[in-house]
């Protein structure tokens, strides 16, 4: 069975760069046809999909946070990696990295980890 685990400071300054990884284990980030995804969840609102690498190393990105968002990997590590530049108080959020895309019926999701982004 996969499983996630998102990792990464809880709190980060407006103006800098949000940096997360996620570490799969149990399955290789590079299997065929699979893609690994970050999503959060803003306080009071829903889940906000910010984009995902595939098996290929082939990325998407929200078109909303494109401009300010880089997902990269590590196949030695199996993990990927989440970058959000210019953050403000408005992407304070729970992160959770995913298997799978919006829409999957079989999603596996890590936890979630709590970022905060304030001065």
């Amino acid at each position: 069975q996969v499983q996630l685990q998102e990792s990464g400071p809880g709190l980060v300054k407006p103006s800098q760069t949000l940096s997360l990884t996620c570490t799969v284990s149990g399955g290789s980030i590079t299997t065929n046809y699979y893609y690994w995804s970050w999503i959060r969840q803003p306080p009071g609102k829903g889940l906000e999909w910010i984009g995902y690498i595939a098996y290929s190393g082939s990325t998407y990105y929200s078109p909303s946070l494109r401009s300010r968002t880089v997902i990269s990997r590590d196949t030695s590590k199996n993990q990927f990696t989440l970058q959000l530049s210019s953050v403000t108080p408005e992407d304070t959020a729970v992160y959770y990295c995913a298997r799978g895309v919006q829409g999957d019926s079989d999603l596996i999701r890590g936890q979630g980890t709590q970022v905060t982004v304030s001065s």
